[in-house]
C-alpha cells in the first residue's frame, strides 16, 4: 500500500526503483515504433496531389468508403496509434513519478500504460466517426485534411476558446501534479489511474488534436509540433505561460483565415 510521505523531506529522499531499465526501453522502443509507423504511412508532399486524381477512390483504397469494418476501423486504427504517439510523450512525468513510488511495479507501469493508451483510443474512435461524417459531407478530404474555410476557423477558434475554459484548467491542474493525483487514487490501482490520467489528458487536449483537420491528419509536422506544445503546456512552469497565449494565437488565426478568405 502506498503511504503518504511524512513530511517535505521525505519527498527528496533517495527512492528505490522497483521497474528497471529493460521496462524503460521497451516502453520507449513501443514508442519509437509508433513513430515509425506513422512515418511509413505518411503520404509525401510531392504525392499528395494524388487526390486530386482518383478522388473519392484515395478514401476508399486508404480507409474503405463505408461506415462498416472497412471504412470506420482502418480510420480509428490510424487516428488510435497518432494518439499513442503523440500522447504517450505528455505523459511522462506521470509515468517516471509512478515508477518512483513505493509499491509500483512493472505489471502494474504496463496496466498504468494500457489504462492511459485505452482512454484515448476511446478518443480516437469519436475522432475516426468525425472523420468518416465530414469526408461524406465534403469538408475534409482523403487525407483528412480541412476542405472548408468555415470547418477550419471555426476548429481553430473553438480550441482557442477552450484553451481558457475551467474545464480545460481543471483537467490541465491534474496532468500538471502527478503526485498529488496518485497519492488521491492509489488504492484504484494502476489500470483504473491510467485510465483516469489518460481522461484527463483528452480534457486537456482534445480541442487541440481536432487541428489535424485543419493540418492533415497524417501530417508529420503537424504531429510533432502539436506534441511538442502538448508536452510543454503540461509542465508547471512552462505550461503556465504558454495556455493563454497560445488559446489567444489560435483564435486569432482562425479569425484571420476567415477574413483573407
Amino acid at each position: 500500500m502506498f503511504r503518504k510521505p511524512a513530511g517535505g523531506f521525505a519527498l527528496f529522499a533517495p527512492r528505490i526503483r522497483s521497474i528497471g531499465a529493460v521496462h524503460w526501453l521497451a516502453f520507449f522502443g513501443l514508442l519509437l515504433l509508433c513513430w515509425a509507423v506513422l512515418f511509413a504511412m505518411a503520404v509525401p508532399a510531392e504525392l499528395r496531389g494524388v487526390e486530386d486524381i482518383y478522388g473519392d477512390t484515395l478514401i476508399e483504397i486508404l480507409c474503405g468508403g463505408a461506415m462498416g469494418a472497412s471504412g470506420l476501423w482502418p480510420v480509428a486504427s490510424m487516428w488510435a496509434l497518432m494518439s499513442a504517439a503523440m500522447m504517450v510523450p505528455t505523459a511522462l512525468p506521470a509515468f517516471a513519478t509512478y515508477a518512483d513510488l513505493p509499491g509500483s511495479n512493472a505489471r502494474g507501469f504496463w496496466r498504468l500504460v494500457a489504462g492511459f493508451v485505452t482512454a484515448w483510443a476511446g478518443f480516437s474512435l469519436v475522432a475516426a466517426l468525425l472523420q468518416v461524417a465530414l469526408f461524406r459531407w465534403g469538408l475534409v478530404g482523403g487525407l483528412g485534411q480541412s476542405l472548408s474555410v468555415p470547418l477550419s476557423a471555426s476548429l481553430l477558434i473553438l480550441a482557442g476558446l477552450y484553451q481558457v475554459s475551467p474545464l480545460k484548467a481543471a483537467c490541465l491542474s491534474r496532468c500538471r501534479a502527478p503526485l498529488p493525483f496518485f497519492m488521491q487514487h492509489w488504492q484504484a490501482g494502476p489500470w483504473r489511474n491510467g485510465l483516469r490520467l489518460g481522461w484527463d489528458c483528452v480534457g486537456c487536449c482534445w480541442a487541440l488534436m481536432l487541428l489535424g483537420f485543419v493540418g492533415g491528419t497524417m501530417n508529420l509536422g503537424f504531429m510533432g509540433l502539436a506534441m511538442l506544445l502538448m508536452t510543454l503546456e503540461k509542465l508547471p512552469r512552462i505550461g503556465a505561460l504558454l495556455t493563454l497565449p497560445l488559446g489567444v494565437g489560435l483564435i486569432v488565426a482562425g479569425g484571420g483565415i476567415v477574413l483573407l478568405s
